[in-house]
């Protein structure tokens, strides 16, 4: 199991506000989309597969606004954020607090299309790596363990994400180059397994 703390880009979330027949408001949109290409660096990109946050509804997760901890807007235990999985991704809904200035700003800010992006904050529990004949590298993240799910003026893989896929790509090369040279060494030897 590989726990790497991080959030993930994702892309424009098609975030809309509701106002209930109540008075209550809402932003709902797609916080993650199944099959979408984040690109981390040149070659290297990660994408969610299908499933991946079954285990979402099961845990504690925060909404929050640019993964500020102090900028809650929501929480599955408070029954202030829904969360549900469909088969086009995480779909979450939440319900903004009138009593809170920074909740009811943003709320605004969507509206008028100013803030129309997502991203997230997970470990990996499952994933699977496609190492491409074109020389890319894709992660496709099987299963993770969702923390917070965040409204983003600019959403992007915190720089301690990236440098943890780099490193961890890094050694996946260098274990590949070595059973290179191991093998062809015993090649060369005549040790070669028939």
């Amino acid at each position: 199991m590989m726990l790497c703390k991080r959030t993930a880009m994702t892309r424009d979330a098609d975030f809309l506000t509701r106002e209930a027949d109540d008075g209550a408001r809402y932003i709902e949109g797609y916080f993650a989309v199944y099959g979408g290409t984040y690109q981390l660096w040149d070659d290297v990109s990660e994408t969610i597969d299908p499933g991946a946050f079954d285990l979402a509804a099961d845990r504690d997760v925060r909404a929050l606004t640019n993964h500020d901890t102090t900028l809650v807007l929501g929480r599955t235990m408070a029954g202030t954020l829904e969360l549900r999985t469909d088969e086009r991704g995480l779909w979450g809904s939440v319900q903004i607090n009138d009593k809170d200035q920074d909740a009811v700003n943003l709320y605004e800010r969507v509206k008028r299309g100013d803030v129309t992006q997502c991203s997230f904050g997970f470990d990996i529990l499952e994933e699977l790596i496609e190492n491409r004949q074109d020389g890319a590298t894709v992660f496709h993240l099987q299963r993770v363990k969702l923390y917070e799910v965040s409204v983003c003026t600019f959403p992007a893989y915190e720089e301690t994400g990236v440098q943890a896929r780099k490193a961890e790509l890094a050694d996946i090369s260098k274990r590949k180059r070595d059973a290179w040279a191991a093998a062809t060494l015993a090649r060369l030897k005549g040790e070669e397994k028939q």
